[in-house]
């Protein structure tokens, strides 16, 4: 286990005791298939999904006390639904820290939603683990407050906005600044007709602001508009 990464000052949280515990909560399937006998993070992901729950409904009861129980749900499912977890996964710099196996990474799936929520769960069951449960509250209303952002009240949550599509995002942003909406180039394709593998630049008034690869089309234009919004600075 010595390839376990070291926990980033950026997750606010203290230094795990189990560097074998924080490997293996960002360890993807992916990586674990490929590298026996290393465990994936799924059963992390679990765990941390049903504390994270808990939390999240003991911090609204607390916070938000004039709120029905109808209200209490709905906030609760946009505080912890994928997307709000993807956003906060990404300003924590998860994704650069995942444990992925080749098609993975090559799929540009650090910047999937689904991947990065799951992660974020990992981290959280590994920390209770590591740290036990007040710790672990402590990470999570840390999260909350993030995701409630400034001027938020018991009378009125302010939630940040999830993530938005990498593609409609760089649309939005090139329409804003040039008036035209972003061109994506087939630059290569390559491999045996049952995995090809396709490789898009997407530019903007003829220049190139970014390329990805991946096992489609679809894949392949999103990582290419993930790699332009981060050379913007945007991701």
């Amino acid at each position: 286990m010595s390839n376990a990464k070291p926990l980033p000052r950026s997750l606010s949280l203290p230094s795990f005791k189990n560097q074998d515990l924080w490997q293996r909560a960002l360890t993807h399937r992916s990586y674990a298939n490929e590298h026996p006998p290393m465990l994936h993070n799924e059963r992390l992901e679990f765990l941390g999904d049903a504390l994270l729950g808990f939390v999240v409904g003991e911090f609204l009861y607390q916070h938000y006390p004039t709120f029905r129980e109808s209200k209490l749900t709905q906030l609760r499912a946009q505080l912890v639904n994928e997307s709000q977890l993807a956003r906060l996964a990404l300003e924590l710099g998860i994704d650069n820290l995942m444990l992925l196996g080749k098609g993975a990474e090559n799929n540009g799936e650090r910047q999937n939603p689904s991947l990065l929520s799951d992660t974020l769960e990992a981290i959280i069951g590994a920390y209770y683990l590591d740290a036990g449960f007040e710790a672990c509250r402590q990470f999570i209303q840390t999260l909350l407050q993030s995701a409630l952002g400034q001027g938020a009240t018991p009378e009125k949550p302010l939630l940040k906005k999830g993530l938005v599509d990498v593609k409609n995002q760089l649309q939005q942003w090139a329409l804003e600044h040039h008036g035209q909406l972003p061109e994506y180039v087939l630059l290569d394709e390559t491999g045996p007709p049952h995995a090809r593998e396709f490789t898009f630049a997407v530019k903007i008034q003829h220049q190139v602001y970014g390329q990805g690869k991946g096992l489609s089309k679809q894949l392949a234009t999103k990582a290419a508009a993930t790699a332009a919004l981060q050379s913007l600075g945007l991701l």
